[in-house]
């Protein structure tokens, strides 16, 4: 957890002015129709700048549990949506400088998001989430900051609890021209961590790069590129008796079959904005990746020697993807009212090479674990998703606005398998859905406004939840059918005169073949269909400077999910809560960021308590934690120096920070660390 990191208030926007692309109309915060909210990379600023858990607490709505392991990604929730992902990301829409992070099958990595480069971050919550085509539950979008001048370079290195230790080298600058490089970002971290528990040291080096290039025609060109490489032993969760034992400790599995990840990520898009004319914009985006991961399971031995159609306890991907994506921006004339028009086209691919080995091999009469023994599966699944999409707003009145969107999803699937000892497993699926959504917006005074919203959602499986059917027998999991929701909103947004903003969402989502896990087991999960769901609830939040340099933040969420429908043989009932998904959370922060001198802050967080299973036969507790940081930022000359030193969950909490939905095993928890502190200095040299 990450103790506040408060704005300087003297070099920041006043909140209801900070614009937002998240809605694709450049609205303000206060204008959009909907529920969002803009973070700056300030709020990850005084911490271990490794996970966006350290910063998006303060956001109503979205939930960011860090799971202590690096070996699995961050669980990311946005009203309810992602709750089932027992790694990656899931239901939800991530972009990083206009390029997609999320794959065409729904599935989202946020390992290659630089933090110590990173300039802002939106996040987009209810019907209008919908116009970014599938699984787009929500939508975070991070952008690199922007280089300016002076010019800088920039060394930092931070120390913290358990052996974490980060070291960074940034360098950026602007400059004055048309043509040619008008400003650029380098950035290059390596982080590594004895970790909290046993059986979870993990390093990882990560390296980002913006260049905005004029063109001779007008147009500019942004340039993006990233690569990371992560290796991270994975502790699995622990059974509650473990937890509270010993949260510290290790399922014994792990260290037997010596359970781990590697991951190596390279990509790099292009941004292209041409100005037509006065009233017309065109955008292009293009982009190229390649992500090679292998895992190693803790998979027992007898059902690889038993079932011929088992995978394997290794898993070995290689992922290729890529897309493009063109958008015309044209404001006009309808009938004498004033029109802003958005149409666009987007096509992503994925092709990914799917190997599965044994994690054992035979030694002389012993069997050797955690290895990479024989061939177990091959096969190349190719996606792809062609999404047209259409958007208008329409100024109905001086103080009534209109916005309406169309998206059409079409999602194709494809598996030729080429291991064929075990039979042909071979499939393809098709998944196709309009996705409208609908906003009318009222401003009732100078300082408030008032909308509603609603709109249709589309989420297809992802090519992993695919991979394993439910009853454990070989072949590809084609029975599982696309999530469709009904979203509803009504929300209202308040500006005062000094500066602060308040903002209230009542939302409603009913779900239609709801996918869920279908169980966890020592690292391999199985999904199926759920039948009806609803998720309702309501989002406040609150953010108001105080006096020259201090801001509070709140933030408060209030959250029920339930299973509507329950079918002859489904484990959960009707009225059982969705598992994995918090009743509410809170947020408190008080910050004080003077530009130069001292600097502190303070941050209270909590989170109520989280159904471990379907059956809703145990929960995770509800946790509060207090947080706290002082800083010191002194200038001399054309040096700049940054210092800071926090301490997190200051009371020693003991607590789950997250949980494995559904895990076979029992081991749903996996434990948050107690009291721990973190340290760092940055010096920066102006040229």
């Amino acid at each position: 957890m990450a103790a506040a990191a408060a704005q300087p208030l003297a070099e920041v926007p006043m909140l209801g002015e900070v614009a937002v692309t998240a809605t694709r109309q450049n609205d303000s915060v206060w204008e959009a129709p909907a529920s969002v909210q803009v973070l700056g990379g300030e709020a990850f600023a005084n911490g271990l700048g490794v996970n966006l858990s350290e910063g998006l607490g303060r956001v109503p709505g979205l939930q960011v549990q860090n799971r202590q392991n690096h070996a699995q990604d961050l669980q990311i929730i946005m009203r309810g949506f992602g709750a089932r992902s027992t790694f990656g990301v899931r239901g939800i829409r991530i972009y990083v400088d206009g390029i997609p992070a999320t794959m065409p099958d729904g599935q989202s990595q946020t390992s290659n998001i630089d933090l110590a480069s990173l300039g802002r971050v939106e996040a987009l919550n209810g019907p209008f989430s919908a116009l970014y085509g599938n699984a787009s539950g929500g939508v975070l979008q991070m952008e690199t900051e922007q280089g300016h001048q002076p010019a800088t370079l920039s060394v930092s290195t931070t120390f913290g609890s358990d052996g974490a230790r980060r070291l960074g080298l940034k360098a950026q600058g602007a400059r004055d021209v048309v043509q040619g490089v008008q400003d650029y970002v380098l950035s290059a971290t390596r982080f590594e961590t004895d970790g909290y528990r046993r059986h979870s040291q993990a390093e990882r080096g990560i390296a980002n790069a913006r260049l905005g290039i004029g063109l001779a025609d007008g147009s500019t060109l942004k340039l993006v590129a990233n690569h990371v490489d992560i290796s991270a032993q994975d502790p699995l969760g622990l059974s509650r008796g473990q937890m509270e034992a010993d949260p510290r400790s290790v399922a014994a599995v792990a260290e037997q079959f010596d359970t781990r990840k590697t991951v190596h990520q390279s990509q790099a898009g292009l941004v292209w904005d041409k100005r037509l004319d006065a009233d017309n914009q065109l955008r292009a985006v293009v982009y190229l990746g390649d992500r090679k991961t292998r895992q190693y399971q803790a998979i027992p031995l007898a059902p690889q020697q038993n079932n011929a159609g088992h995978a394997g306890g290794v898993i070995d991907l290689g992922r290729r993807y890529g897309g493009a994506e063109l958008r015309l921006t044209s404001a006009q004339q309808w009938a004498g009212r004033d029109v802003l028009l958005v149409a666009g086209l987007a096509y992503d691919r994925l092709r990914e090479d799917r190997r599965g080995y044994g994690n054992y091999r035979q030694s002389g009469g012993d069997t050797v674990y955690g290895v990479l023994g024989g061939l177990r599966r091959n096969e190349r699944n190719t996606v792809w998703n062609l999404d047209p999409y259409v958007q208008a707003s329409l100024l109905l009145a001086p103080r009534w606005t209109l916005d309406a969107g169309l998206r059409h999803s079409h999602v194709r699937f494809d598996s030729r398998d080429h291991y064929l000892a075990n039979g042909d497993d071979s499939g393809s699926a098709r998944y196709r859905a309009w996705l409208p959504s609908a906003a009318l917006r009222w401003q009732a005074s100078e300082a408030l406004n008032v909308y509603v919203s609603a709109g249709r959602g589309f989420e297809t499986p992802t090519v992993t939840e695919l991979s394993y059917r439910a009853d454990q027998t070989q072949g590809l999991n084609l029975d599982l059918q696309p999530a469709r929701s009904t979203n509803w909103e009504v929300g209202a947004k308040w500006r005062a005169a000094s500066g602060g903003l308040a903002t209230a969402a009542l939302f409603r989502t009913d779900t239609e073949d709801e996918i869920v896990s279908a169980g966890s087991r020592n690292g391999r999960s199985s999904f199926r269909n759920a039948g009806k769901t609803r998720r309702s609830g309501l989002e406040l939040a609150w953010s108001q400077p105080l006096a020259t340099h201090a801001r509070l933040d709140l933030a408060y969420t209030w959250l029920k999910a339930q299973y509507r429908t329950a079918a002859a043989g489904d484990p959960w009932q009707v009225g059982n809560r969705l598992p994995g998904v918090p009743r509410q959370s809170a947020y408190a922060a008080l910050g004080w960021a003077p530009p130069q001198g001292w600097q502190a802050g303070i941050e209270l967080r909590h989170q109520g308590d989280i159904q471990v299973d379907d059956v809703n036969s145990d929960a995770a507790a509800a946790y509060t934690v207090l947080g706290a940081s002082a800083g010191y930022v002194w200038r001399m000359g054309v040096w700049e120096w940054r210092a800071f030193a926090r301490l997190d969950n200051a009371l020693d909490k003991r607590y789950a920070g997250s949980i494995i939905v559904n895990d076979g095993n029992g081991r749903f928890f996996e434990p948050a660390p107690g009291r721990n502190w973190s340290a760092g200095v940055t010096a920066s040299w102006a040229f």
